[in-house]
């Protein structure tokens, strides 16, 4: 189970940081690091506690960090 958060952790930090470095997002490094690890966590414990997902913890941890990332700063971005 701790393998399995760290490795979400690391996989999130290294979405976060592709996603910056491309131009897919304009956050800033840590800030979209930061998105994308809350929304792995999230991915994460819901998958432990109701057990819906999308089958390994890598591919939810992808996933949904770029959910977050799509959702997060759209959300808050001014007009």
């Amino acid at each position: 189970m701790f393998p399995v958060l760290i490795g979400t952790v690391v996989i999130a930090g290294i979405v976060g940081y592709v996603c910056e470095k491309t131009g897919f997002t304009r956050n800033g490094y840590l800030p979209s690091i930061i998105i994308c690890v809350g929304g792995a966590f999230l991915a994460y414990f819901i998958k432990l506690m109701f057990g819906i997902g999308l089958g390994s913890p890598g591919l939810n941890a992808i996933v949904s960090s770029l959910g977050a990332l799509i959702i997060v700063p759209t959300h808050w971005r001014r007009r």
